[in-house]
Order: C-alpha cells, then structure tokens, then sequence
C-alpha cells in the first residue's frame, strides 16, 4: 500500500495534506524518514507520523447509543451528525448502518465494512430490530393481532408480520410497548403505531440482529464491538 493512502486512510490528513507532510518530513517508517508519497508499506512496517506510531486497521466496529437530536448519516450541512460524535475514530470512513430518525435514540452500528452493512440490511435477511416506544393512545390486544398479521400501514407499505408486546399502559393514555420488525422501511415503526390510530411519542432501537445495545452506554456515548458480538453478527 502506499505511504499517503495508509496515512490518509487513518485520519491524518486529506490525501494532499498527507502528500504536503510527507514531502516535508512528518513521515517515517521503520526509523527512516520517507519523503516520497508513492513509498510502499506492508503490515510488517512501523509507520510514524510527527513522531506518532500509526497501527493500520482495515475495518472498524462502532456500537453508538444514539442521542436524539442528531442525524444517521457522514455529513450534513445544516445538522451534526453521529460520525461527528465519535471523537478518536481510526477510519475516516465510516458509516452508519441504516439510519435512525433524528428523534430517535438508541442502537446504531458505525462500520466501514460494507460486506456486514449489505448482510445487516438486505431486505431477504430479515434481519430483526426490536425498539421501545412511548405511544400517546392505548395500544390493544387488536393491535398485536395486526401486527402479527402484515399491518397494511399505506399504499406504499403493508408490513412484514411484527411483534408488539404491550409493555405498560397508563391511566392518561400512554402505552409502553416493544416491537419486533424484520425490515427497515421510512418512518416504519411510527407508520405503523400511526395506522392504528395512535402516536410514538418516543422511540429507541434495542437491538439490531444479535447485536444488543450495551446500557451502560449513556446517549452520545460508544465502544467498539466486541469480538463475539462481530462474530454472532457475521454468523447470522
């Protein structure tokens, strides 16, 4: 691999300000100053930039517990975004797999493995994703009958089976419930708790597949995966 993209991959720099640091000497590999770009590297090399050690790691494993108020995706003009949360990231690359709502909290997956992401959100997987919400309206047995069904939510959507479990209801009007999906369509769970007539007034991602949202991880706060959980993901 090239000296600039090994260094450029790892957050050092845009590919011309690494170019512009090696020329000037911030590079060394194995001791020795490089001043050419082009200069090849190997795993077995020891890569320093302005005296740092830089370890090369191909794929990276993020599990975020989700604030509300900011938005699923790498960039965004007018909205801070969850890369933008994960302050010592070692890729410049990731992404979030699959996209929570702005308002919504909780699990979400940061890779730059696009082998796991296809896997994760291929529609013939069926990949599970449990949320809790908070509905204003009371949810009935009805209800879960419907979603065990296949919901026809609008002209757009009749859902796969779901399950809801109705976890608590509230003398005011509010339920508490958790719901089972196997898709990930727009708006999908409020469309659905919608088309029966009811609303999510708060809503947050438990799981995705055998990933479980680790709850000592406040919102804002991440860690990466661990090896068992990146190998029950892949075994899915």
């Amino acid at each position: 691999m090239r000296l600039d993209k090994y260094l450029t991959e790892m957050g050092m720099g845009s590919r011309s300000e690494v170019k512009l640091g090696i020329r000037k000497g911030f590079a060394k590999v194995n001791a020795e100053t490089v001043l050419r770009p082009e200069f090849k590297v190997s795993n077995k090399d020891f890569v320093f930039w302005k005296g740092t050690l830089v370890t090369y790691v191909e794929y990276e494993y993020i599990m975020l517990n989700k604030p509300a108020g900011v938005v699923s995706a790498t960039e965004d003009a007018r909205e801070k975004t969850v890369i933008e949360l994960i302050r010592d990231r070692r890729r410049k690359d990731l992404f979030p797999v699959g996209r929570l709502d702005k308002d919504t909290e909780g699990l979400l997956l940061l890779t730059n493995d696009g082998k796991l992401a296809h896997k994760l959100l291929s529609p013939r997987h069926h990949v599970a994703k449990n949320y809790y919400a908070r509905v204003k309206g009371i949810m009935t047995e009805e209800d879960v009958a419907l979603f065990a069904e296949g919901l026809h939510v609008d002209e757009e959507l009749t859902a796969l089976p779901a399950e809801l479990k109705i976890l608590k209801l509230h003398p005011e009007g509010i339920s508490e419930i958790q719901l089972k999906i196997f898709e990930g369509k727009f708006h999908q769970v409020k469309r659905m708790v919608q088309a029966v007539g009811k609303e999510v007034i708060y809503l947050k991602r438990l799981s995705m597949g055998s990933l479980v949202l680790d709850e000592t991880l406040k919102p804002g706060e991440y860690r990466l995966l661990t090896t068992n959980e990146l190998e029950e993901l892949y075994a899915e």
